[in-house]
């Protein structure tokens, strides 16, 4: 075939994640109450950090972008795929797959590097407290953010520059609940070996080094805090025990899938819900249920907006 944009393919067939339509009604309840407790969950997060004046670090500043990007990271392709437990016919637009791929990889990355970002957070309130407030001022937590958002847009646009000119003329089933990178170039009309190995090194090099980085981090916190109190110890091993517990949960996932492939359809299927679904839904409920000042915050909001004060 020559090297020319074949594509006459205007929409895929999404096989999703089971045949049985009682499965399909069982998952559809399943995921919509996890999908609804995701974004509620996310919101209030949100709403709390900027709401509350006693949760101005930069500590949760970061946190309340973590959830921001997981509502996204969700709503990328949940809605579709809880909509098409309902459908006989699955499927998705030429530029709806397009921009599945496109904000899949964008958002991943961008909160890969925004895990970086939190752990070089407490790095420094940990390794280096006299100095915390400066260096971690709003200014610079600002522009860490705005990086892993850059860092996510460059590696999406990367993908999806080339997922759309692959030359799709005939197979257009896909055997996942929605569009992704290693499933698409299966189904271009060329010979895709090279192309695959080529971009799982790009989304392992993104991968590995964040991972990399976080490992660095949490390794030089840990080696601090054992040298200090008893009490700083359990403290920050607790902080640390939740935040590597995010790390393990969004990272394996992502590693599974695009760095090394096991190529279980049905493996690669729960990591992807996994992925989706239950990531989003962990990282508020870690990082919120293992705090204190978020305990105490919620219950600031509930005495002041929804207490007998805040009834008319």
């Amino acid at each position: 075939m020559d090297g020319g944009n074949q594509t006459v393919v205007s929409e895929f067939i999404l096989r999703g994640l089971a045949n049985s339509k009682n499965i399909q009604i069982l998952l559809f309840v399943i995921l919509l109450t996890l999908y609804i407790l995701i974004i509620c969950g996310n919101i209030v997060i949100m709403i709390l950090i900027t709401t509350d004046p006693h949760l101005l670090s930069p500590m949760y500043f970061l946190l309340a972008n973590l959830s921001f990007v997981d509502m996204w990271l969700s709503s990328n392709t949940t809605p579709k795929m809880i909509t098409d437990f309902l459908r006989e016919n699955k499927t998705i637009s030429f530029a709806g797959c397009m921009f599945q791929v496109f904000f899949a990889h964008c958002i991943a990355a961008g909160e890969m590097v925004l895990l970086v970002v939190m752990a070089y957070d407490r790095y420094v309130a940990i390794c280096k407290p006299l100095h915390y407030l400066t260096i971690m001022n709003l200014k610079r937590c600002t522009g860490l953010v705005l990086t892993s958002w850059a860092i996510g847009f460059i590696h999406g646009i990367s993908h999806l520059v080339v997922i759309v000119q692959l030359p799709f003329c005939g197979p257009k089933e896909i055997d996942s609940f929605f569009c992704d990178m290693p499933l698409l170039i299966k189904l271009a009309c060329m010979d895709s070996h090279d192309l695959n190995t080529i971009m799982n090194a790009e989304c392992g090099v993104v991968a590995v080094t964040c991972l990399t980085l976080l490992l660095i981090s949490y390794t030089k916190i840990l080696i601090t805090v054992c040298q200090s109190s008893k009490a700083g110890v359990l403290k920050a091993l607790s902080t640390c025990t939740a935040h590597i517990t995010v790390v393990m949960i969004f990272f394996l996932p992502c590693i599974f899938i695009y760095v090394w492939p096991l190529s279980i359809t049905w493996l690669d299927k729960f990591f992807a819900v996994f992925y989706s679904v239950f990531t989003p839904l962990l990282n508020p409920t870690i990082y919120t249920l293992r705090n204190k000042e978020m305990k105490n915050a919620m219950k600031r909001f509930i005495g002041n907006y929804l207490g007998p004060k805040g009834n008319f």
